[in-house]
């Protein structure tokens, strides 16, 4: 066998992942403050681009320096020469005050009612360490002991003073369990209620109300009544004031979908792809400076600017498709309800605005898009499906029969899993026991044997 080289020549075809495709793949990628955090630094960094919001301040500036005005006739109109805003009193004026709240945090509520007790220096000392160590949802995090090691002081202040602060509102804070929080809560003046939070909170929890109304000699109607008193009590009295709850989150959707002359429109979102313009006076600077290395800069940030338009513009269109597609397959859903909404994957998307399942993924996450039925994530649409006798039918629209099956059902007779199956199969949608028990457990529905009442 001969060894030795040799130079051919072959053609083929290779897709090249240049930078700015790649950066073009991510910016589709991108939510929505993702994208404007992305926006505002290329703003920062790059002169040749600029705002249309911007340039329209610009341009009304500009169109209204030259006016002119008679400033004798404009004050014959007032009494005086302070400048008065005209208000219209039929106008609802927006007080901004109103929209800045600020709420105290659970251990600042709860050192309010501390700091209005009579208590001496040391038993305040206590009371405030007290505060210090309860948990979010408002339960003492450390027994009586530690805290009397921890202080030096004895156990009989520290109760004292915890006794005082169990009293506060809200009710059932500062206990060392939930068995003390629920008897911390109740009013009502009855040692069978008493019995049942202090000997059967596992039987609560398993709804055994036979085994309650055995122990304690009465009728299961009367257990029922004691049942729901206890479930009505705050099994976590400090979670309403937590910290968590004081940022408030809420969702900006990339585009909304409006029924106009009984056609869906998808109308997208200025925050989905803001308009962004090439700076006029950097762009005269191209051709009016002389510096070489000006130009070359310029001109750098010239073709980055024009490629950031493109791809956003791009990245708009694309979410656009998905979405006219989603509308197609969809139309039911958002006429009628979650019952309606039809199995629908991604490669069917794919298929039929002809694009990758791949572009399809990243145009659908983390987007959001306000319907006639809510705002929904972009993700939610695409579901896998159960043969019907009409076709295939989500698991959404299953799970929606599944609740109201539920919240329909007889409370002395609940609905098995098996009776849920069968009903469902009654009426067109053949669902497994085993299903249906998946489908109940992702709701957060008891079984039969818990629901029973």
């Amino acid at each position: 066998m001969k060894l030795g080289f040799d130079l051919k020549l072959e053609q083929s075809q290779k897709l090249i992942m240049t930078p700015e495709l790649r950066q073009a793949i991510e910016l589709l990628q991108l939510n929505t403050i993702e994208l404007d955090q992305y926006i505002n630094k290329e703003l920062e960094e790059n002169p040749m681009l600029e705002s249309t919001e911007v340039l329209d301040k610009e341009e009304s500036l500009e169109q209204h320096s030259d006016v002119e005005i008679d400033w004798s006739e404009y004050f014959e109109k007032g009494n005086s020469y302070e400048y008065k805003n005209e208000i219209d009193k039929n106008i609802e004026q927006i007080n901004f005050e109103s929209f800045i709240k600020y709420e105290q945090n659970l251990n600042e509520y709860l050192l309010t009612q501390l700091n209005l007790l009579k208590i001496d220096k040391v038993e305040k000392e206590i009371g405030i360490y007290i505060l210090e160590n309860l948990d979010d949802d408002g339960y003492l995090t450390k027994s009586v002991a530690q805290i009397s090691t921890d202080l030096k002081k004895s156990k009989v202040i520290v109760e004292k003073v915890l006794d005082e602060i169990q009293k506060f509102d809200p009710k059932g804070i500062a206990a060392r369990n939930l068995e003390e929080s629920l008897l911390n809560q109740v009013e009502v003046q009855d040692d069978n209620i008493e019995k049942i939070i202090k000997y059967h909170l596992e039987d609560i929890a398993y709804n055994r109300v036979d085994k309650i109304g055995k122990s304690l000699g009465i009728t299961s109607e009367l257990v029922l009544e004691y049942l729901d008193y206890i479930k009505s009590l705050e099994p976590k009295p400090g979670r309403y004031l937590s910290d968590d709850n004081a940022s408030i989150k809420y969702i900006t959707p990339d585009a909304e979908i409006k029924l106009i002359d009984g056609e869906f429109k998808v109308i997208l979102n200025e925050v989905t792809g803001p308009r962004l313009n090439i700076s006029s006076f950097y762009k005269s600077m191209i051709k009016t400076d002389s510096d070489k290395d000006t130009k070359n800069f310029l001109n750098d940030r010239l073709n980055r600017a024009l490629w950031i338009i493109q791809a956003i513009e791009q990245r708009r269109n694309t979410i656009k498709k998905v979405l006219e597609s989603i509308v197609k397959f969809q139309a039911e859903f958002l006429l009628e309800g979650e019952k309606f909404l039809k199995p629908m994957t991604m490669k069917d998307v794919a298929e039929d605005i002809d694009m990758h399942e791949s572009t399809v993924s990243r145009a659908t996450t983390g987007k959001y898009v306000q319907t006639p039925q809510g705002i929904f994530e972009l993700k939610y649409f695409f579901t896998t499906g159960l043969l019907g006798i009409n076709g295939d039918v989500s698991s959404i629209s299953i799970k929606s029969a599944i609740k109201d099956l539920v919240e329909n059902e007889d409370g002395k007779k609940p609905l098995s899993d098996q009776r849920i199956s069968d009903i469902l199969k009654e009426n067109g949608t053949r669902v497994s026991r085993r299903t249906v028990a998946k489908y109940r457990t992702e709701l957060n529905i008891l079984s039969s044997s818990m629901r029973k009442r």
